[in-house]
This record gives C-alpha cells, sequence and structure tokens, in this order.
C-alpha cells in the first residue's frame, strides 16, 4: 500500500524542482545540454547504489532529482533548437503525473472510462479539424512511428484485405518522396512488403513531391508489375519543414483510385494558425493522416493521433482473437484500432492544455513559432556567409555558412552546451537545421547562434 504522507512529501519535492528546473532553462541561465559518458553519469547519480540497497527518502530524493535534472537536455530552454520534440506546457506534465498515479490502460473502456471519454473528443475535435467530420475515425498512440505504421494497416487492408490471414500479395507497394520520414519505410518493412516495395516518387529541388510527374511515377509502378498500396505527401517534411501539395497528390489520388496518407506529425497542426492554415489546403483529401500532439500542440512526449475520412478503415487495420480480452459488444473499446494494448491516457495531455489554452492559444503557439523561425532566415540571409536554401514555411529552416562542415559545427556548439541544433541533407549537400520549439526563443538567442557559427566557422571562407 502507498504512504500516502510519503507520496505528498516527495509530490511537493518533484513540483518545487521541476518549478526550478522550468525556469531556469527559459532564462537561458544554464547550458541548454549536457552529454556525460553513461559510466560518468551513473557515478555522479549513485544509480548503482540506489539500485542495490533502496532506502531513499524525499530529501535523498530531492538531492537525487536535482543532480537528474542538472543533466541531459532542456526543452524550455531558448537555445533549445534541435529536435521535433515540445517544450511541454504545463498542463499536458499534469496530465502525466496523473496517468503515472492512476494507470488506466484505457484502451479497454473498462480499465479507464474517464480516459477513454476523454480521447474520443479530443479525437472528434481533430477529425473536425482535418475536415473528416462525423464519417471519421481515429485513435491516439505513442508516437508518430506507430501512427505511421498504423494507418499504412489500414492501407494494406483496403489494398489486401487478405494480407492478415494469406500473407502480404507480392505486388503492392508504397510510393513516397525521400524526404518522407525513415518510420514510413521502416513500416513497409514490418507489413512485409519489403524495402523494394518501396518506390520513389520524383521530387523537385527541394524535396516537395512533383505533381506533374505522378502519372509517371504511377507508369513506372505499372511496368515493375506492382499495384500501389498507398501514396505518401509530407505535411511538413522532417528535414526541411516544407509541404507537398496536398490538394494536387489527393486530387490525383482520387482520380486514380489510390489511397492517400498524409505525415501531418509536425505539420498539421498549422490548421489551428489562421495564417498558416493554407498549407494544408487539400488535406481533407486524405485518406489518413497522422498528427503528433508532442510536436506543435505543447504536449509531453508521445500522443499522435491516427485519423481516417472513412472510419471503418481504421477498424479494419487489426483483426485479432484474445478470449480474454475480444467477446461480446467492443463498443467502446481502442484496443481494436492499435498496436498497444497497455495505452496510456494520451487524451488527457492534449485536452488539458486545450482546456488551460483553448484551441486559439494552440494556434497562437504555433504561429508564434513559425514567425520566430522566419525571423532567424531575415537574420541569417542579411549576414554574409550565410545561406539559407529556401524561405521556411514552418518552424524549421535549414542552412550553411562558408565552407565550414556543419557536423563539426554542431558538436563544437553542443559540447560547450551552448546550442542544441541538428543538421540535415537537401539536394546531397549537408545543412544545418534549426527547430524553434521552445517559447522562450528570441532574437536574442537567433543572433547570439549566428554569432557563435560566424566564430566557429571563421577559419573557412566565407562565400
Amino acid at each position: 500500500m502507498w504512504n500516502v504522507e510519503e507520496f505528498a512529501r516527495a509530490a511537493g519535492v518533484t513540483v518545487d524542482e521541476l518549478a526550478a528546473y522550468v525556469a531556469e532553462s527559459q532564462s537561458g541561465a544554464t547550458p541548454v545540454i549536457r552529454r556525460r559518458p553513461p559510466g560518468e553519469l551513473a557515478e555522479r547519480l549513485g544509480l548503482a547504489r540506489w539500485i542495490r540497497e533502496g532506502g531513499m527518502t524525499a530529501e535523498a530524493y530531492r538531492e537525487f532529482l536535482r543532480d537528474y535534472l542538472a543533466e541531459g537536455t532542456r526543452m524550455h530552454h531558448p537555445a533549445y533548437l534541435g529536435h521535433q520534440i515540445a517544450a511541454p506546457d504545463f498542463p499536458a506534465a499534469l496530465a502525466d503525473f496523473v496517468h503515472g498515479a492512476t494507470n488506466n490502460p484505457m484502451a479497454v473502456y473498462e480499465m479507464g472510462a474517464s480516459a477513454a471519454t476523454v480521447e474520443f473528443e479530443v479525437l472528434r475535435w481533430m477529425l473536425g479539424k482535418v475536415g473528416f467530420g462525423e464519417t471519421g475515425g481515429g485513435v491516439l498512440t505513442h508516437g508518430g512511428s506507430l501512427a505511421n505504421l498504423t494507418a499504412l494497416l489500414a492501407a494494406r487492408a483496403s489494398a489486401a484485405p487478405e494480407a492478415w490471414t494469406d500473407g502480404v500479395p507480392g505486388d503492392l507497394a508504397l510510393l513516397v518522396p525521400a524526404s518522407t520520414h525513415y518510420s514510413l519505410t521502416r513500416a513497409a518493412a514490418i507489413l512485409g512488403l519489403g524495402e523494394r516495395a518501396v518506390m520513389p516518387l520524383d521530387v523537385d529541388g527541394l524535396g516537395r513531391i512533383d505533381v506533374a510527374r505522378l502519372p509517371k511515377a504511377m507508369e513506372r509502378v505499372r511496368r515493375a508489375g506492382r499495384r500501389p498500396m498507398a501514396l505518401v505527401a509530407n505535411a511538413c517534411a522532417t528535414g526541411t519543414g516544407l509541404y507537398d501539395d496536398l490538394r494536387g497528390v489527393g486530387e490525383f489520388c482520387a482520380a486514380n483510385g489510390v489511397w492517400f496518407h498524409v505525415d501531418g506529425a509536425h505539420g498539421a497542426s498549422a490548421l489551428l494558425a489562421a495564417e498558416h492554415r493554407h498549407l494544408l489546403d487539400g488535406i481533407e483529401l486524405a485518406d489518413s493522416l497522422i498528427w503528433d500532439a508532442h510536436k506543435m500542440l505543447r504536449t509531453s512526449s508521445l500522443a499522435a493521433a491516427v485519423l481516417t475520412r472513412r472510419e471503418g478503415d481504421l477498424d479494419a487495420a487489426f483483426q485479432q482473437r484474445a478470449s480474454y480480452l475480444f467477446y461480446g459488444e467492443q463498443g467502446f473499446d481502442l484496443i481494436g484500432r492499435t498496436v498497444e494494448c497497455s495505452k496510456a491516457e494520451l487524451g488527457l495531455k492534449i485536452f488539458l492544455n486545450l482546456a488551460w489554452r483553448g484551441e486559439g492559444g494552440l494556434g497562437e503557439h504555433v504561429a508564434r513559432q513559425y514567425a520566430t523561425a522566419h525571423r532567424f532566415w531575415e537574420l541569417a540571409r542579411e549576414r554574409p556567409g550565410f545561406e539559407c536554401p529556401y524561405e521556411p514555411e514552418s518552424n524549421i529552416v535549414c542552412f550553411g555558412y562558408g565552407t565550414a562542415d556543419p557536423v563539426d559545427v554542431r558538436e563544437r556548439l553542443m559540447a560547450d552546451g551552448a546550442f542544441q541544433l541538428t543538421s540535415a541533407e537537401l539536394g546531397g549537400v549537408r545543412h544545418l537545421r534549426v527547430t524553434v520549439m521552445a517559447p522562450a526563443t528570441d532574437d536574442k538567442t537567433l543572433e547570439a547562434l549566428l554569432d557563435r557559427i560566424a566564430e566557429l566557422g571563421g577559419s573557412a571562407d566565407p562565400r
């Protein structure tokens, strides 16, 4: 049994230390990242001793938590410009706290009626924003990779209903641009299609689908003796943050009877920002879509939606037997739509952020992050030696400086903990890559980053 008084003391410590951690992170007064080697870090945190001996108290926990939080990556830091993971808002953190105590694995309704009901309503809201309305279906999963896999299972069930029992036909193909997220090509292998079934689409110089050349792509598929299981478009591309022409691709797919899947993991949240909603024109034509809340909706990891235009398509994705679960009326259970059986209370994170900030507040967050990235692009273009291959459409910007090696520059920036950013290839050339995720990122941060890169790359001749 819980010692409730001990829990209350430890919970108070947790709140105090996390509040201090977030405040310090948002101020930028500490390194954004620390990366001690695992052995050294395990020793610093006393992990082996605690595992072996136990006996932690609230005060010992305070010291451990303080040291633990000091190591790692600070998502709320203004210099966090790395991966596409949110600086979570506190309502979502509260949801994690609630789930940690209640632990209702609500894919089976009787295991968490309130959590399941919250998810139903969150999904109804998302389906409405996308344009699928009352006829659509949805489910929340633990991340975009599982979401993409689930959507492609629905596509496979549509193209080859017998695949679940008889195995996957050898003539299916998955059509994707090279800029698509790796989870989609990984899903092709998991689904039994094999890597050779992944057929590339023609793209422009920035990796976006060339709609005019889609008929030629279909000809290549047919000449190869295959039939398309699905065609995937990006909204937006992980590497560049650029959006495919969803209406053009969607109309082509509709005219040719091809399942249209949109990877909107990162960029679907632009539906909430009036000035950016046009980037998703045509999304209602998709047969399936994924939308990650743990990217631009400020929820903690992980919470990703799988949405289908026709509810029955999602219900057909899985066919399962388990006498202890599947019997009688299963009307409120979500387990038939997901890989996961023990599924966390994911909808609560999204709901509490909406309840606190409102749809408008989340839309303002998206617009602000997109605007900050555009500001970075403007500042970089004004400086000698910096090159930006495109004007950003989202909160992701690729850029370079002179002949400086992006990998070396990135590593040196992270070595001193001053900035975290990533890199990506575009047209075979590796670029530095900024993703504006933290609300605390401002012009001062962006100018400091540009100054530091110019300093590190100063030995190279600016172009």
